[in-house]
């Protein structure tokens, strides 16, 4: 029975779809302008965990993740240059090469943290037919009005607009007011009041505009995830992620605007990532420790060594990310894939142990996604003595979940043939290890290792490896020959 903590509620509660097994999933994707960071990393591998852990229990899911190339303002107020258009400008291009460019390098950062690409895949730019028809349904109902600049949604108009964020509509204008994420448009009625549409000021040229019913212009923030989510999805959605950001803004505004046009709930279950600070700051390219995927593995780790890092702390947790945590985590990530690789060459049948392992990582699994406790259930099992092949198949079912990619270690582990000189040094180091010659068994191991190999001593005998494979299954180079 798969329980998660809904925002919405401040609960966890057990997750029931709509129209059982299907599940309807829609997470928020990223604004194309600029490179993804580990940051964004986390939050996306959490949303991925999320789907294994519902395709484990069973559910077939139908995931929509949205794109958002157009409207994202650099101010969550309604001010502000749009971030495409400014990172255009930044990079002297198009809006257009810059969405692509920096789409294809957030669709290479999933690879290689082995995040399942979501089956619907939304451009902002592509729905805008849509968000033009919400919008003329939301002012047919009373719930726009316009201003200078644009098309605004009257919040004053829901009176539990603010009910994702657990505080009255009163508390969170006060709050927006009090702090600095908000500031006051001219026109707008209310603070919390946000644009759906917003006109192109007159003498500015900008790349991306469409005609609407009220000008010339661009759709709002907001709109486009409740215009592609809705168009695929439905009127309401079994599940909705995010950052934990977007809590008081973003997504407060998509349920305002989804519920006004279909008088329905818009989403059942909200779940949300917590923060990742960078050794105890706030990550920024002006503090300089702005990390990407790619920059970790300049640095020789391994982008699923990040993922096993994410995977020890709850993802509702805000978490810090540290350079020598990512240092225990590689080295863990590089001892479990030696171990699997182990695991399916060893013949040692092991002995018949009584055990819950299976039953144990299934409750963490359900148990709000705790990740920690899934994880440390894997290594008990590790630990444990039971048989190779028995381990080996438990890894793999851990593995639906966790998506560390064990498979990777039992591909490059099968038909592994040694070299006769490799196999003769191997004998040798065994006979000096037996006689309790252990320095010349050292010795004898260095030497391997200086032609390419890595030996790994097991209860079944020496494992031995070549560091080309350790290599395609870490993502590390050990000096192979």
């Amino acid at each position: 029975m798969l329980k998660l903590y809904n925002t919405l509620t401040r609960k966890i509660e057990e997750f029931k779809p709509l129209k059982p097994p299907q599940v309807s999933y829609y997470s928020c994707g990223p604004t194309v302008y600029d490179f993804a960071h580990i940051g964004h990393a986390r939050t996306y591998i959490f949303t991925d965990i999320l789907q294994r852990a519902l395709e484990f229990n069973g559910f077939k899911v139908k995931r929509v993740m949205n794109i958002t190339d157009v409207g994202h303002l650099t101010s969550d107020a309604d001010s502000g240059e749009d971030k495409m258009e400014k990172g255009a400008k930044r990079e002297k291009k198009t809006v257009w090469e810059i969405a692509g460019f920096y789409t294809e390098d957030f669709f290479q950062m999933l690879k290689l943290l082995n995040i399942k690409k979501p089956e619907h895949i939304t451009r902002a730019t592509e729905y805008i037919p849509q968000m033009v028809k919400l919008i003329s349904q939301l002012a047919k109902k009373g719930f726009t009005y316009k201003t200078s600049d644009g098309i605004y949604f009257d919040t004053s108009r829901l009176p539990d607009y603010a009910k994702l964020t657990g505080k009255t509509y009163s508390e969170l204008e006060a709050s927006l007011k009090s702090g600095a994420r908000v500031e006051k448009v001219p026109g707008k009625k209310n603070i919390t009041d946000f644009a759906l549409w917003k006109l192109t000021p007159q003498g500015v040229n900008r790349q991306m505009e469409w005609d609407s019913p009220w000008g010339k212009g661009f759709p709002g923030w907001h709109i486009e995830c409740s215009a592609m989510s809705m168009a695929i999805l439905g009127p309401t959605l079994d599940i909705h992620t995010g950052g934990i950001d977007h809590i008081s803004i973003h997504h407060t505004n998509e349920i305002a605007q989804s519920e006004g046009v279909t008088g329905k709930q818009f989403v059942h279950f909200w779940l949300h990532a917590g923060h990742l600070m960078v050794e105890g700051g706030k990550m920024s390219k002006s503090a300089g420790n702005f990390i990407r995927v790619a920059d970790l593995i300049k640095k020789s780790f391994s982008p699923t060594a990040l993922r096993l890092l994410f995977l020890s702390a709850s993802y509702r947790k805000e978490m810090n990310f540290t350079w020598k945590g990512m240092e225990a985590a590689q080295s863990a990530y590089e001892n479990l894939m030696s171990a699997v690789g182990e695991l399916k060459l060893s013949k040692n049948p092991g002995v018949k142990v009584s055990h819950n392992f299976r039953q144990e990582f299934t409750d963490a699994v359900n148990e709000d996604l705790n990740m920690a406790k899934a994880v440390a259930v894997m290594w008990e099992t590790l630990k444990s003595s039971i048989a190779a092949n028995e381990k080996y198949d438990l890894l793999l079912f851990y593995d639906k979940v966790l998506g560390l990619d064990l498979v990777k270690a039992k591909a490059e582990a099968e038909d592994i043939t040694l070299p006769r000189n490799i196999k003769e040094l191997v004998e040798q180091r065994e006979e000096f290890r037996k006689s309790g010659k252990f320095t010349e068994a050292d010795r004898i191991r260095d030497l391997i290792a200086q032609k390419g190999f890595n030996v790994q001593d097991s209860p079944g005998g020496p494992i031995v490896i070549h560091n080309a494979i350790i290599k395609k299954i870490t993502g590390i180079d050990n000096g192979d020959n």
